[in-house]
């Protein structure tokens, strides 16, 4: 019994799909996050996201099988977003806390950070250092990774990312960086946060 050549690629190619079908459906919180905090509008971050995940599905060709899915999308976005999105001089919005709830940050002894006033101080930052807090210290990606994605040098993603987290614990009056680090608590919700936002 002979198999047909074509039938077996047409399978392989169907179950390809697939993968990256799922893939690509198990980023859309994050995309949503990235998103509302480069557009400022959960609306214009969905539309943001809809455009990119149809643009992932038509340039699937492109993406490497085993490389980091979130790096490629979130450069397919940005770009998205500086080619027709962005509005200059537009304080980001975040109604829903989209985006900011990926930023848990530790309690204190006396009390915990308010997510408004996270959402606040985040709103106040410059677009570049808000988009690299938001890759590296939300959405997990390396800065070497976000150095790719921006197409800027690691040695300025590190420090992007060292004033956005300064000036985060200056706005919100926390005594150094450290304290902005997730403990174990911060970071269980945040993952609940994903998985709700996933099931949902």
């Amino acid at each position: 019994m002979t198999h047909d050549p074509g039938t077996a690629n047409e399978a392989s190619a169907a179950a390809q799909a697939r993968v990256f079908r799922n893939l690509l459906l198990a980023e859309i919180p994050n995309l949503r996050a990235f998103a509302a905090s480069l557009s400022g509008s959960m609306q214009n971050a969905d539309d943001l996201v809809q455009d990119t995940l149809l643009k992932a599905w038509s340039h699937s060709g492109s993406f490497t099988p085993g490389t980091n899915i979130r790096a490629w999308l979130f450069t397919i976005l940005r770009n998205t977003f500086y080619s027709l999105y962005r509005k200059r001089g537009r304080e980001v919005q975040d109604t829903d806390g989209i985006y900011a709830e990926r930023l848990a940050t530790p309690a204190s002894q006396e009390s915990a950070i308010d997510l408004a006033d996270l959402r606040t101080a985040l709103a106040k930052l410059p677009e570049d250092q808000r988009e690299v807090i938001i890759m590296v210290g939300a959405m997990g990606l390396s800065y070497e990774e976000a150095s790719e994605i921006c197409g800027v040098a690691v040695g300025t993603i590190k420090s992007r990312v060292n004033r956005a987290r300064n000036r985060l614990a200056e706005l919100l009056g926390i005594n150094g960086v450290e304290d902005l680090r997730p403990d174990r608590h911060s970071l269980a919700v945040v993952k609940q946060g994903r998985l709700s936002s996933i099931s949902s």
